[in-house]
């Protein structure tokens, strides 16, 4: 198995010690070996020590985890904590969580389905947001507006969270539908809010859904 010291080319690459693929780093997540012998998941890359990547999606981290893929390319008999890949799935999800308060501090975030369609005539909204509990005619009508207003191309929804997992985070109740305005925190959410749904579907499942998607459009 590849180490971090062996690294694609380019800096942006590495490769996964499960299948051996290349990828970039964003659709990786790097694990590192802690003091006390166990391992860690590092999802800001920035822990000390060397570190091993995996394909950032939840089947990949649990077969890794099953074939004790991590201990191999660390060269060593490491410990993994059970329930790993769930354990990174909550921290991804946490993240974005927390993007998505950071975005509502910043005023990025236009909540409820009127003040949504509001905010699409301005040309401003970088992204739909829609609870995964919300009703599906809902999202269908307010995405429908969004081809509208962006002339057919369409906005990305991100709908991974309950609405009580966005109430939680933007201390509100009753989060079902919001949108998006364009902006730094914007696109910090958007980034983590994908990264989660793509661990959750897997990563070529998400890039077929998609195309799939933007061949609707």
């Amino acid at each position: 198995m590849q180490s971090e010291t062996r690294r694609a080319p380019g800096d942006t690459q590495r490769r996964c010690a499960l299948t051996r693929v290349h990828r970039p780093k964003s659709d990786l997540i790097r694990f590192v070996l802690g003091p006390d012998g166990v391992i860690v998941p590092d999802l800001k890359e920035r822990l000390p020590g060397r570190g091993v990547w995996l394909t950032a999606d939840y089947d990949t981290v649990a077969d890794a985890v099953k074939r004790k893929a991590l201990g191999r390319a660390l060269k060593t008999d490491a410990k993994v904590p059970d329930g790993l890949a769930g354990q990174v799935g909550s921290l991804l999800n946490d993240a974005a969580l927390g993007a998505f308060a950071l975005a509502n501090k910043a005023g990025a975030v236009v909540f409820g389905h009127s003040k949504a369609e509001e905010a699409l005539q301005t040309g401003r909204v970088a992204a739909l947001v829609h609870a995964s509990d919300a009703a599906a005619d809902g999202c269908r009508k307010l995405d429908g507006k969004a081809r509208a207003a962006s002339q057919g191309r369409g906005l990305p929804a991100i709908c991974a969270f309950t609405s009580d997992e966005l109430g939680l985070a933007s201390g509100r109740t009753n989060v079902i539908h919001a949108a998006l305005i364009q902006g730094g925190a914007a696109q910090k959410f958007l980034a983590a809010a994908t990264r989660v749904e793509r661990y959750r579907e897997g990563i070529p499942a998400f890039a077929d859904k998609y195309e799939l998607d933007t061949e609707q459009e």
